[in-house]
């Protein structure tokens, strides 16, 4: 049995009907995680793909969940000085954490989402990811079950909206209970497959913005949280410019909301003091304070075991979309690039994967990922 998150979005509706279409039992659930999402239409929108196809449905009510795992700990790290990565924890600690441990507990043997991610189960532990068999015959789902071995996790078919990054924090025991059927479809193919199983939602637009909640203002949001908390603001010879409200209203590569006129060239949030509470501008888009070779990195994990040794030649990216860089993993995860990268920040996540001299045309392997000190 599979119970599918449906968040009323398109690719997750897609995700149970394939399921469906290949015979698992399949049931839906949609998780209410932010106060006024019953009023945004997606659990109204998940319940009618549910009566099309004629599966069990239910709602889980995980705000008070979600408020503690989520919404305070992006406070926490704002207050910080960092700038957190909330849909990561929210894969972490939600999706696959109580709604499947829920799942689990109702006696379902798997979960199922609508990432654009594939799954794979490895030939032996630390080995490369195996083709699945029924994807080279054309099943629909084109997802396979694994109950031994090593899971391992590589890039979406459709490069573009790949999610690998997000679910850098997935364990063992958490990939052997889960599904991605449209990990192997364009985004352009869900919709069209959505039509042929005449889903309500088959044209509704992407939802944007911060998991659960959408679309919103993060710098209303974090002053809503947050007090002000003025400082100054200096370029990099450490003349004085300006003054601001709050570092932790700020993130690094910021452009707007500095409110600093008569300067000849666009200012750019190069760093954050926070024991001083001073931002630091970069002065236009190529200033060399807003690039870093080199990055530290905490909270290391991976997706099956360890490397055997380092230094580790590898591609990472540093923020969701950004084109894979070179670069080398040190022992002590210190993370050097090849070419240095724009607006390092603390906070985020660093992910990790497949050099491409070791890539096939099946894409690349996500190994997994840390955040950045």
């Amino acid at each position: 049995m599979v119970l599918v998150a449906m968040s009323g979005g398109v690719d997750s509706s897609v995700a149970a009907a394939l399921l469906k279409e290949e015979g698992y039992e399949v049931h839906g659930a949609h998780m209410l995680c932010w106060d006024g999402c019953e009023n945004n239409g997606d659990k109204q929108d998940a319940m009618s793909v549910a009566a099309r196809l004629e599966i069990p449905f239910y709602t889980f009510d995980f705000r008070k969940e979600y408020k503690k795992s989520v919404y305070e700990y992006m406070v926490r790290e704002y207050k910080a000085g960092r700038t957190p990565n909330p849909d990561v924890m929210c894969n972490k600690t939600i999706k696959f954490g109580i709604f499947l441990d829920r799942a689990l507990a109702m006696g379902f043997d798997f979960i199922a989402t609508g990432h654009y991610v594939r799954r794979e189960q490895a030939t032996h532990s630390g080995g490369p990811p195996q083709r699945d068999r029924r994807e080279a015959e054309g099943f629909l789902s084109r997802e396979k079950p694994v109950s031994s071995g090593v899971c391992g996790l590589r890039e979406a078919h459709d490069k573009s909206k790949d999610q690998s990054y997000f679910l850098w924090t997935l364990t063992q025991d958490q990939l052997k209970h889960s599904l991605f059927p449209v990990g192997n479809y364009l985004k352009s193919e869900v919709r069209e497959i959505a039509k042929k199983f005449g889903l309500p939602n088959a044209a509704k637009k992407d939802s944007q913005g911060l998991c659960f909640v959408g679309k919103v203002d993060f710098a209303e949001f974090i002053r809503e949280a947050l007090p002000k908390n003025p400082g100054i603001v200096v370029d990099s010879t450490g003349k004085k410019i300006g003054e601001h409200d709050g570092a932790h209203f700020y993130t690094l590569g910021q452009r707007h909301g500095l409110n600093i006129g008569g300067t000849a060239e666009p200012l750019y949030i190069a760093e954050k003091q926070a024991k001083t509470n001073t931002l630091v501008v970069a002065r236009g888009n190529s200033d060399p304070i807003l690039f870093k070779k080199e990055l530290c990195a905490e909270n290391v994990h991976w997706i099956a075991e360890p490397p055997a040794k380092y230094p580790l030649a590898v591609l990472a990216r540093i923020r969701y979309r950004q084109p894979l860089q070179k670069c080398v993993l040190q022992s002590d995860y210190s993370v050097i690039f090849d070419n240095p990268q724009k607006a390092v920040t603390p906070g985020q996540s660093v992910v990790f994967y497949v050099p491409s001299e070791a890539l096939t045309k099946e894409g690349l392997q996500m190994l997994g990922g840390a955040i950045i000190k």
